[in-house]
């Protein structure tokens, strides 16, 4: 059986401090110990331009982790392509209730998602907009891209699920059996990907993911995530990235 050991944090980003405003990004995370060998992650970041950005950003990930604990309860499998794009169309329908009982237009609640399932046989991906899924390759230890951020018309701009156009969703299946996962919302992307190699910074992404490896933990590690807290939080962070910043670690033995 698989055994995933996972850590996860999120930080708010300067720039909100300093503004009095609330974090934007949001997580959850399903599995292992409900749904055997499977670990779904997901993260979703709100826009800060989105007056309830927050907002729409923990809608989608209570959304998306139900759907996939759900679905990994009830069939023990990979769900395919057609319903990781049913699970991202009830968030959006769900952030569209929620701006209706408000008064508010969906877009008010911009945000991006990713997700990841994986036994570490075989990963799916399903992505709107920023942030990235990057997984070390079991047989050969080399850190690979499965999922990378998607831009807009402009380089400063990104992708939502609520866009009035249609979706814009990725989905892939990989098959190169992984043994770590690292899923992250894109305050991290500059210290985790390196864009001019287009491909992750195994530099940075090794030395976090080792510990867990190592710990023997089956699940949360609960230690390893307060860490984690920590150095997100840290000057050193900050000092790279002044956004929000969540990371999602997992390695499986």
């Amino acid at each position: 059986m698989t055994r995933w050991t996972w850590a996860a944090a999120s930080s708010r980003g300067t720039a909100h401090e300093r503004c009095g405003e609330p974090r934007q990004d949001a997580f959850r995370i399903a599995g292992p110990s409900d749904d055997g060998d499977f670990l779904a992650v997901i993260v979703c970041d709100g826009a800060g331009s989105a007056s309830h950005g927050g907002a729409g950003a923990r809608i989608a990930a209570w959304t998306l982790a139900s759907c996939a604990r759900t679905w990994l309860r009830a069939t023990g499998r990979l769900p395919e392509a057609d319903a990781a794009a049913c699970w991202m169309l009830l968030a959006r329908e769900r952030i569209a209730f929620a701006a209706e009982k408000r008064g508010l237009d969906p877009r008010d609640f911009a945000t991006t998602a990713v997700v990841a399932v994986s036994d570490g046989a075989s990963t799916l991906t399903a992505h709107v907009g920023d942030g990235a899924v990057v997984a070390r390759i079991a047989s050969s230890g080399d850190w690979v891209s499965l999922s990378w951020p998607e831009q807009g018309e402009f380089a400063s701009m990104t992708r939502f699920v609520t866009d009035e156009a249609s979706l814009s969703l990725r989905v892939a299946r990989h098959d190169d059996p992984i043994d770590r996962l690292a899923v992250m919302s894109d305050g991290l992307e500059r210290l985790a990907l390196d864009f001019r190699a287009g491909e992750p910074h195994a530099p940075f992404l090794e030395p976090m993911a080792a510990p867990l490896a190592a710990c023997g933990t089956v699940g949360q590690d609960r230690h390893l995530s307060e860490v984690l807290s920590t150095y997100l939080a840290s000057d050193r962070v900050n000092e790279r990235t002044d956004d929000d910043k969540t990371l999602v670690l997992a390695a499986r033995s």
